[in-house]
Formats: C-alpha cells, structure tokens, sequence
C-alpha cells in the first residue's frame, strides 16, 4: 500500500515542502505526482538557502545569466531562479489543478520576510509575484502577522491564490479566516468570480512542542504527561474551529456563489524531538479537507511506516483537556504561539539573509574564474 495514495481516501492531500532544481531537470517531482499522489509544493527561504547555496543546480544559470548581466543585484538574481522553479513546478502540477478543477495542484512562493510587518510593502511584492509567476495555480505566501492580515483580505478580493503562513495558535487562525471570508466578500461585491481563487492556511504544528516542552520540562515531574502533546491538540482544537466556521451562515452565503473553502494546512510536521515518532505529526492530523506538507525526511518516513486513519477528530474533549492543564501549570499558550510567531518571522528573514549571501557569494566567485 501507498500510504500517501491513501490519505486521499481520508479526504486529505499530500504536499511535499521541498524544491530544488535537480528536483525538477530529474523528472523526480513528476514521479512524485504520478506515483505518490503529491497534490503541491511549498518553499521557503529556508528551503531555497539550501537548495541554491548548498548545491551546484544553478550554477550553470548563473554563469549564463552574469554572462549577460555581470552587475546584475543577488535580490534580482535569486528571484530569477526561484521564479524558474516555482513556473517549471507550477506546469509539473497544472495537471492535479486541472484534474480537480482548482481544488490542488498548487506551488507556493514567499513574499519577502523582510515585508512582515509592512501591509502595503507586502501587496505590492504579492501582486508583483502573481503577475511574474502567471500561472493560475501559483499561490503567494503571506504570514499571518498583524501586518499581514489585512494583506490578505486585500489580496483575496484581487483574485489572487494565497497561502497564509506562521499561524501557531487559534486566535491566528480565527484572524486568517476572517481575512479569507472578507476578501471573498469584497470580490463578491464588484463582480468577481470567488470559484477563481484558492487559498489554505498553513497552521504549524512541531514547533509548538518544541518550545511548550521546554517550560513543561521546568516543572519536573508536574509537566510530563503534557509532554508532546501540546502541539497536537492545539492543533485538533483549531480544526473543530475550521468546520464550525465553514460550516456557518457567513460562509454558505458565499459558497452558494461557487466559493471555495479555505483547507487547513498542517505545516512543521518533521519531529524535532528525536524521541518522538518521526510521522507523529502526520499520523495524528489526517482529515477531511486538509493538506500536510511534508519536508523530505517525514515525505520517506511516512511513506514507510506512517498510519493512514481519520484521526483529526479523535480526542478532541481530550485535547481540549490537556490545554486547559497546561493553563493550569502556568504555562500560557497564548504567550508562547505569539513568540513562536515572532522567531519564525525572525528565522525566514535570516534565512533569506544568508540565501542572499551565498548568492552573492557564487556571483563573486564565477566572475573571478569567468
């Protein structure tokens, strides 16, 4: 059995959070989709660091592209290359969108960190990257920062795919879904077609533990039964939120008008803990209408030995239970999703940082050899 074949029949797709031009020029991504049933790709800064500063994928384009442009900025130059893959990614995936009608099949691109905190920063960097990418099943990540929320209310009701990001707890959520309901309504209002545009948002999941786990581990033995569990009930108690939301008056009003439902997206789903299960974070969130975007080292270890059962909505009075616990052993979630939110802002525009050093430092070096 092909365990992500069979999320499917759970009503849950299969992403691979992962892009490298080998990836590609290989034909392996395609593979992936026909065999393995991957549905989309997400990317990151993180990801294109290691992807262009740890390989020789690109340096035949960058030869060719200083060839012609020796003065040409790192800026410019990455984007030059990110945006071939995310197009070439894009035409490997247009099949899926077509096939679902729009439903999967997408490839998500950043806006910049550096924009997180700047609403009109970040639109302008997100209509600039739909129109470069122009495909219809390209999506434009945007994070959920108080910043970025009205972005994307403005970005929804221009048509435009987005795939929010850096949501950690369920106030995050129940601000992205608010944005999400209102840009549909706005696109609505002046005659769009709101079946056009897509969106998920992206709820992360390990890195709750990860910092969780270490106040619990302060408590000592007052802690442990908490430990490595908190991540996932928060995230079993923001899914119970999703399906009251889509399933509202607000949102049948604009479903009878062809919208789509925003799917949560379960995203950090490698195990940071190597004590822990390494598919523990895909085995326990499987579920009607939701996507998992898996790193490569999760995408192999599930697809070995990872559970396939509806698992989302078990033991929700439980999850439920266990973060009222955790309130009550002065632990305060709140708090800590918002500095997990915060680190991960700080994280991506670090990584992008260095992406532009290692690509400024590639350009350095093939001009002095050219």
């Amino acid at each position: 059995m092909n365990r992500l074949l069979a999320l499917a029949g759970q009503g849950q797709s299969a992403w691979i959070d992962y892009i490298r031009r080998a990836l590609l020029d290989s034909g392996e991504l395609e593979r992936l989709v026909r065999e393995d049933g991957v549905e989309g790709v997400t990317s990151n800064p993180t990801i294109f660091e290691k992807a262009i500063g740890g390989s020789a994928d690109y340096d035949a384009q960058i030869r060719g592209v200083l060839a012609e442009e020796p003065g040409i900025d790192p800026r410019e130059l990455f984007e030059r290359l990110a945006l071939d893959d995310i197009r070439a990614a894009c035409e490997v995936l247009r099949p899926v969108f077509d096939r679902t009608g729009g439903a999967d099949g997408f490839v998500s691109f950043e806006v910049a960190p550096s924009l997180a905190h700047d609403t009109r920063a970040t639109v302008a960097e997100a209509r600039r990257l739909w129109q470069a990418i122009g495909r219809p099943n390209a999506m434009i990540k945007v994070p959920a920062t108080p910043a970025g929320i009205p972005a994307i209310r403005t970005l929804i009701g221009e048509g435009i795919n987005v795939n929010i990001t850096l949501m950690f707890s369920l106030d995050h959520y129940e601000a992205v879904t608010g944005a999400y309901l209102a840009g549909l309504e706005h696109l609505v209002a002046r005659g769009g077609d709101p079946s056009r545009v897509a969106s998920v948002a992206s709820f992360f999941v390990s890195r709750v533990d990860t910092l969780v786990d270490k106040k619990l581990e302060a408590l000592g033995d007052a802690g442990r039964e908490l430990l490595g569990t908190i991540a996932i009930a928060n995230s079993k108690v923001t899914y119970a939120r999703f399906k009251e939301i889509f399933g509202g008056e607000r949102w049948r009003r604009l479903a009878a008008r062809g919208a789509r439902i925003q799917r949560p997206l379960w995203a950090s789903t490698s195990t940071k803990n190597p004590s822990y299960p390494d598919t523990m974070y895909v085995d326990s969130l499987i579920g009607p209408l939701t996507v998992n975007t898996l790193p490569q080292e999760t995408y192999d270890a599930f697809l070995d030995h990872g559970v396939v059962a509806l698992t989302v909505e078990q033991g929700l009075d439980e999850a439920r239970a266990r973060l009222a616990r955790l309130a009550e052993l002065g632990i305060d979630l709140d708090a800590v999703t918002e500095q997990l939110q915060v680190d991960g802002v700080a994280s991506f525009a670090r990584s992008f940082e260095s992406l532009l050093g290692s690509v400024e430092g590639k350009k350095e070096k093939m001009s002095e050899t050219s």
